[in-house]
Parts: structure tokens; sequence; C-alpha cells
């Protein structure tokens, strides 16, 4: 059996950067993908990448490789309360930053993750059992290795669906995100420039169980038309320009993220809500962690060592902790149905929109988790 130092089980976005990441550094790789699901239908996702994600990617030459339609820059972000006069706005030019975030395409932000593992010469695609002193879990929320290791993960569910598509509008979206802060939805529209360039969102929109049934039961201009009531026509004319995907909403975190010889990133450690589009970034900054530490460790210290992962998951700990705790108490204080918490959150926005150092101190956390 042939021996590697580190074997990656999972490759998504997550386990291929860590796989390109780990192989720049030396070590020789092997990326065990998981079995592909029959019935698959197209990815309509879309990740909203942070400045440190960005930079991950670009280290292992795959940001630059995207073509221009798969990576939108968010200039600007009118973030709308269930008030007419409450409402939250972000400017990359008033924070001094290129963009607020950049819109990227899953599919194709796969492909080109794919395209450099292809040719990496320290990582190898296995199907099978191999040696290694670490193995690093990417498998995603449904890990069965994670399961077979025995640790818990303790999942919260909201009873809630997220409904993503592909949309088409009449206006120009300028770079411009949207989101929509109501009781009981949550509703984002990203700015996009495929399929028509400059004139495309993704959707993300977050509603209870029962809510999302009845749109994904709706034809293409049923569902069109729930749409145009619920952003009141302000991002134009909204037309669905591929197939609908949803899936049920939840936090959860793992109560161990390393032990001796394996080590957890990604959905396999944590999730949070999708509200505030930090869900791969939070995994990206886990690699970026778990690559500084070995990195960083003593020459005579084994990749697998126990003590060596715990530096690991004590630095990820706190900063994942306080995004899912965010990510959490915006879907409840949202949520809540009753006036006063209606008047406070919509107080709140416009509290936050006339502090400029308390959104400039918001805008870098989110650039920098």
């Amino acid at each position: 059996m042939k021996r590697f130092d580190v074997q990656i089980l999972g490759a998504g976005i997550v386990g291929q950067s860590l796989a390109l990441v780990l192989a720049r550094a030396g070590l020789t790789v092997a990326l065990r993908p998981e079995p592909v699901r029959a019935g698959g239908s197209d990815d309509v996702r879309a990740y909203a990448l942070n400045a440190s994600s960005v930079a991950l990617l670009r280290s292992v030459k795959v940001w630059d490789s995207l073509p221009p339609h798969a990576a939108t820059p968010v200039l600007d972000m009118h973030v709308q309360g269930d008030a007419p006069n409450a409402a939250l706005d972000f400017s990359s030019w008033q924070q001094h930053v290129d963009a607020l975030a950049w819109i990227t395409d899953a599919a194709v932000l796969e492909r080109e993750l794919a395209q450099a593992v292809r040719f990496a010469p320290h990582i190898s695609v296995v199907e099978g059992e191999v040696e290694a002193p670490l193995t690093a879990l990417c498998e995603g929320k449904a890990s069965a290795t994670r399961a077979a290791l025995g640790v818990q993960f303790e999942r919260h569910g909201y009873g809630h669906q997220a409904i993503a598509a592909r949309l088409t509008s009449s206006l120009r979206h300028q770079g411009t995100a949207r989101q929509w802060f109501r009781a009981p939805d949550v509703l984002a529209l990203l700015p996009f420039d495929s399929p028509a360039p400059d004139h495309s969102f993704a959707l993300v929109w977050s509603l209870p169980d029962a809510r999302a049934a009845e749109l994904l039961a709706l034809d293409d201009a049923g569902f069109e038309q729930a749409l145009m009531l619920a952003t009141a026509g302000e991002a134009g004319e909204l037309q669905l320009a591929g197939p609908r995907a949803a899936w049920p909403l939840m936090q959860a975190t793992a109560a161990a993220w390393s032990g001796p010889g394996w080590v957890l990133l990604g959905d396999a450690a944590h999730v949070v809500h999708p509200l505030a589009g930090q869900g791969l970034n939070l995994g990206l900054a886990d690699v970026a962690a778990l690559a500084r530490v070995i990195a960083e460790r003593e020459p005579w210290r084994a990749l697998g060592d126990e003590k060596l992962l715990r530096r690991y998951a004590r630095e990820r700990l706190v900063p994942t902790w306080a995004m899912g705790q965010v990510t959490d108490g915006l879907l409840r204080l949202f949520s809540h149905p009753q006036p006063l918490a209606k008047e406070l959150r919509n107080r709140g926005l416009t509290l936050v929109n006339q502090l400029s150092p308390l959104k400039r101190w918001l805008t870098q956390r989110a650039l920098d988790s």
C-alpha cells in the first residue's frame, strides 16, 4: 500500500483546496472523492467569497483561472428590513476595498480546482484506503467517516428550506447585492454575470418548510410572480434562468474537530445558516489554519500528532462559534412576529446604518473571517 503524508476524504471545494495548499508545501496528498450520487441535477449554487478566501484560491493558481462570468464583485449591498424606513447599506468605496465579496459559480470553481488537482505533482486521486499519518475529513455535513469515529454532530434544525436558483433581470445589477430580512423569510439576490452579463442574480431564499414547499410546487411563471411580490420589483423584472434547488437549513457543530491522526474541516465540522453567506468562507479559513499549523509544527512532531491538531481546532473554534451565533441570532430576531421585536430590529438596522465606524468594523470582520 502506497504511503502519503496526508489523506483527504471528500473532493469538494474545501477538500480540493486543502490538497492544493498542502501539495504546494511539499506534502504528498491522497485525495479520495466521495461516491458520485445518481440523479444529480444542474448545480445552481453560488458562493459569496470574502477577501481571505479569494487570496487562498489565488495562492493555488485557481482564482485567476476562473472565467470572467464566474466571479462577480459585490460593490454595494442593500439590506432591507420589514419596515419601509429600515435599511442598511454597505459600499466598497466607503470601506476602501475593491469589493465587499465576490459571487462565485460553485460548479465552475469546483471544475477549476479539479483541473489544478489533475496537474499537481504531489496529489494522487485514489479510490481506496491508503497509509497516511493524517486523515482530513472534508466529506460535508453527512460525513460517514466522522460518524464511524463516534464523533457526535449536534444539529439544530430551523424548520426552514433554502431555495436557490439563477435569475435574469430587466435591470442591470450594477454590482449590488440585495437582501430582505422579514418575518419569517430571508431573501438574497446576489449579482451575477451568467447567463446574462450584468443582468443576472443568484437567488438564495430561506423560508419555513411549508411555504418553501408551496413555492417549489409552483410552475416557473407562478414562482416568478411570487418573487416579484417579495422584492416589490426593486431588482427589476425577474425570470428563472434554470432549475430550482432546495435543501433544509440547520446550525450544527461536531463535538470534536480533531483526534489522533484525524481532523475535520468545512461542513464536516460546522454548519451555519446561509443568511450571511459565510459557510464556504469558514471552510476555506479552516484550510488556511490547518496548513499554517502544519507548516509551523516542530520538526520532530508527526503530522497526525493529537496535540498538533488541537492547535488547529483551538484556532478555529472561536471565529466559527461567533459566526454561528451571529447568523442564528439574526434569524431568530427577524423571525419573531411580535410588534415590539419588529420595531427593535428595524430601529437597529437604521442605527447601524448611521454609524460609519461600526459598519466599517462589520465589513472588515466579513472580509477577513
